[in-house]
């Protein structure tokens, strides 16, 4: 795991531009803390910083292959997981490996395949490779779009990075951000290739774009497609579990300390249940981590979203798998810290966060690295089994919107009300959303014979699988790798995400409960408690004194009318929510004082240039 960037210009010798590649190689040292690398060959230029998890010695990048007719060069972000079958099919086809690592696998498939390689790939993986036989730079991203990837085009040529902030560093690029980029940025519909700074995009998931002399050319080469399922009830489950097995069993291999995120929900636990096993054969335990507050367990209430803590599952779920368990508990003094919540934006570039609960992540993984450097996590199997409550909830079933936003206010608070109003007019959320929405269900299609009913459903979890899971796993990886951990998602995997999307709705919730086969599945490896749990999201303080400690940062910010948060916040609403007396202050206004003071960070640590004409 590790952060690559690179710049090509087809009019210059980027030899003489080392320092600027330097310093956008330098951005992503959290990504990669052991070691970096540079390489130039004329109109290219490759930066690489590296995680080390596969083969600690022989994996350095940018890695090379000279051929007579030029240099082949690539700089490599993430795993693949079948890199043992690629091996040994490449060495059948005359290749020669130095190393062990699954990077110099990947840069022998495309040797061998050109970028069709990415069809052959398991895994989370974001790689550049600078191609000198035909002076061409091909950009490559993983299915889910687990690995971030983001590019700007040139007047002669191109700027890439794992994450936006190495772009930036790049004195060709202007930091700024339309109208445009603020309705992504409040929106909450994760527009593909959308990277809310001006100028700047997104590699799609499963996508191939290349760049060369003639422009920028892309080729997608996975969908999330449409296909019969024919499968009784039975196999369907039998089929689940032994791709969970497989997947997990792939994603335990490291050389380095390994773990998994353990919620004492259905999905980390099943998973924490599987890998345990497959360690228990080799003599080896599975080490598992918690979040928790100072409090939360005693001083718990119920409400709509969050039925039960988390704390008693958790050690349900331990206990059953035979894990070394550890509890991270956090105080409100650190969620509130407004250090957190700068190194969070920092770590995405944006403040698109979701408060308290960004905050706890970042320190929940910055506790794990200090025990691990690879962590599994349950993340996605929601998207992909249909555990959220707008899967059964009839009015987010019944609406042409996304289903998430149909609660989300309600939950959550909506995020434009701290705008303001001639802002919030001017982005006209609602119009982008609705342009959106159409887009997103234009290409889903239906089977012959499927019900009005299943169809709906279909074209839920499409936009769960390639909308909303997108931000998740963006929030996950770019927080994880602030801290230099990795995290792996085994329920993203392509083969998993094909079988159970095609699965028919009667089938996913057969018993009426959500993520029936993944609970059925895996009944036998869980604890009692766990397999009748509801889904409980990822969990968020309660303690008031967090919301106390925001108010008064808020008044902080309110004594600096100058502040170029005003450009968007609107100060009234921010006084009377400042203002409030405890007993009043809602999820809804709570967000809203986050939401205020993560745009007043960013503004004071990018220094943005905003253009809302």
């Amino acid at each position: 795991m590790c952060g690559i960037t690179g710049w090509i210009s087809f009019d210059r010798d980027l030899r003489s531009d080392s320092a600027v590649l330097d310093a956008m190689t330098a951005t992503m040292a959290c990504r990669g803390p052991d070691d970096s690398g540079t390489f130039f060959d004329g109109p290219a230029g490759l930066g690489h910083r590296r995680l080390a998890i596969i083969d600690l010695p022989g994996g350095r990048q940018p890695m090379t292959a000279r051929t007579p007719q030029g240099d082949v060069a690539m700089v490599y972000s993430g795993e693949a997981y079948n890199y043992p079958e690629l091996r040994v099919e490449l060495a059948g086809l005359g290749h020669r490996f130095t190393t062990d690592s699954d990077t110099e696998v990947v840069l022998h498939g495309y040797l061998e395949w050109g970028d069709a390689v990415a069809e052959r790939l398991n895994g989370m993986y974001a790689f550049a490779v600078w191609d000198a036989r035909t002076q061409k730079l091909v950009m490559i991203r993983d299915r889910m779009g687990i690995k971030p990837f983001y590019y700007a085009p040139t007047a002669d040529g191109v700027l890439f990075g794992s994450e936006p902030k190495a772009i930036l560093a790049n004195p060709l690029t202007r930091r700024a951000v339309t109208l445009d980029g603020l309705r992504e940025l409040f929106a909450f519909v994760k527009t593909p290739g959308h990277a809310v700074w001006d100028g700047m995009h997104e590699v799609e998931p499963g996508t191939v774009v290349t760049v060369d002399r003639d422009g920028l050319h892309r080729r997608t080469y996975w969908t999330l497609e449409t296909r019969p399922h024919t499968a009784d009830q039975t196999t369907s489950i039998a089929t689940v579990r032994e791709l969970l097995d497989d997947i997990v069993r792939r994603q335990l291999v490291s050389d380095v300390p390994r773990c998994t995120l353990l919620s004492g929900g259905l999905d980390s636990s099943a998973m924490t249940a599987i890998a345990a096993r497959h360690l228990a054969e080799r003599g080896e335990t599975v080490r598992s981590f918690a979040v928790d507050f100072v409090g939360q367990a005693d001083n718990f209430v119920a409400d709509e979203l969050r039925a039960t803590p988390d704390t008693p599952y958790v050690h349900d779920a331990a206990r059953a798998a035979g894990t070394e368990h550890l509890d991270i508990v956090l105080d409100s003094r650190a969620l509130a810290d407004p250090d957190v919540r700068a190194r969070v934006i920092r770590a995405r570039d944006l403040p698109m966060g979701f408060g308290d609960m960004d905050a706890s992540l970042y320190l929940l993984f910055k506790a794990i690295r200090e025990h691990s450097t690879v962590a599994l996590s349950g993340e996605s199997a929601d998207e992909v089994f249909g555990g959220y409550l707008q899967f059964f909830d009839e009015e987010a079933r019944a609406a042409d919107t996304f289903p998430w936003l149909v609660k989300f206010a309600e939950h959550f608070g909506d995020d434009a009300d701290v705008l303001r109003p001639d802002l919030t007019d001017a982005l006209d959320l609602p119009g982008y959303i609705r342009h959106s929405y159409a887009a997103a269900t234009a290409g889903i299609r239906r089977l012959d014979g499927e019900s009005d009913f299943e169809y709906r459903m279909r074209r839920i979890c499409h936009l769960h699988l390639t909308r909303f899971v997108r931000v998740l796993l963006d929030r996950k990886d770019r927080t994880s790798m602030a801290v230099g951990l990795e995290v792996r998602v085994p329920y993203c995997d392509h083969r998993l995400v094909e079988y159970v999307y095609n699965t028919p709705w009667s089938l996913k919730s057969f018993d009426g409960r959500e993520k029936s086969l993944l609970r059925e599945a895996t009944r036998d490896v869980l604890p009692q408690s766990v397999y009748d749990r509801v889904k409980s999201p990822y969990p968020s303080t309660q303690d008031p004194k967090y919301a106390i400690a925001l108010q008064e940062q808020a008044k902080d910010l309110l004594a600096r009318p100058s502040h170029r948060v005003f450009e968007l916040v609107d100060r009234d609403r921010l006084k009377r929510a400042a203002h409030r007396e405890l007993p009043q202050i809602t999820q809804a206004s709570r967000r809203g004082l986050e939401r205020t003071l993560d745009l007043a960070l960013w503004l004071d640590l990018y220094d943005p240039e905003l253009l809302l004409d």
